[in-house]
């Protein structure tokens, strides 16, 4: 056998285990499992439950609700009631009824609904009847007239030539305004803020 090359070996293996009994295959399996460290697994399977949710606990919102995609058992873990709550008294937000152990997902619910009371959510798009259009007269000055540029031709400049706020390079505009209600932030000072 330790002469044999690789494929030799696992054509052994194959009619080995072929002819094995179902008992005896899972001996081989449970011999492999021993043996052969498990990668990418699941820490949510191996770790006990009480551990899985303080683990969950350390999260934010958003973080949350990311991990309720992943599969179904975070989805499971993510929603409980035991994490919603905590982060619902942290504001001071209590639900004015006794949910029943059938229920699930209650607290999650409500953080989501007293976040949207805060108003956090996107602006809504104005209908182009409450558009106002204001007539624009152009600003007569003292100073001799210029030439207007060409559209299409580009104008000669002999030095740094300054982007237009929609095209400059800052990573992190300030002219612009996040409606996220999952945000990492406080809502209430974000409330406070807009």
């Amino acid at each position: 056998f330790d002469k044999w090359t690789d494929g030799q070996r696992k054509r052994i293996l194959v009619e080995l285990l072929e002819r094995c009994s179902l008992s005896q295959q899972r001996f081989c399996a449970k011999q492999l499992q021993e043996r052969v460290p498990s990668e990418a697994l699941d820490f949510t399977t191996t770790l006990p439950r009480v551990l899985s949710l303080y683990i969950f606990s350390f999260l934010d919102p958003r973080s949350l609700c990311r991990c309720a995609q992943v599969s179904w058992y975070w989805k499971y873990l993510s929603e409980l009631d035991q994490l919603w709550m905590l982060k619902c008294l942290r504001f001071g937000w209590y639900i004015n009824f006794s949910p029943s152990p059938f229920e699930q997902g209650v607290w999650k619910k409500h953080y989501v609904e007293m976040v949207r009371e805060l108003r956090i959510t996107r602006p809504k798009t104005p209908s182009k009847e409450e558009f106002v259009v204001i007539d624009v007269q152009p600003v007569r000055s003292n100073t001799p007239e210029t030439k207007l540029p060409v559209p299409g031709r580009r104008r000669k400049t002999k030095g740094k030539q300054e982007l237009p706020p929609w095209r400059s390079s800052d990573r992190n505009p300030t002219d612009t305004v996040r409606y996220n209600y999952l945000d990492n932030c406080d809502p209430i000072e974000q409330a406070r803020q807009a």
